[in-house]
């Protein structure tokens, strides 16, 4: 599965309706989020992750999204399981910390 394009028509349904869900706060203008984003769609792309969705939000295109999430910088990736933020964080990261990341989002344990 591969990264999915978000706007504000579908966000809300998409991290309610999936267990888990990585957001993507991106700009085309930085250049972070440009080395960010192969590695972002590489991960989106293993077998491993197939239970996971993706998002990507540009945040020029959704102000009030970005505004609504209270992004202050971009990159900036939000995790939400079962419609729970359990990170958010700016700046790009490596293949490897990505991996861990997701690793440790499907072992967190959520109510909902």
């Amino acid at each position: 599965m591969s990264t999915t394009q978000l706007s504000s028509a579908d966000f809300e349904q998409t991290i309610t309706g999936n267990d888990l869900v990585f957001v993507d706060f991106w700009a085309t203008w930085c250049g972070p989020c440009r080395a960010f984003g192969p590695i972002y769609e590489a991960a989106s792309n293993k077998p491993e992750n197939s239970d996971v969705v993706f998002g990507k939000i540009d945040i020029d295109a959704n102000q009030d999204l970005a505004q609504a999430a209270g992004i202050q910088a971009v990159p900036t990736l939000m995790v939400v399981k079962k419609g729970q933020i359990i990170f958010k964080q700016a700046g790009a990261l490596q293949s490897a910390d990505l991996d861990d990341l997701i690793a440790q989002a499907k072992a967190v344990q959520v109510e909902g």
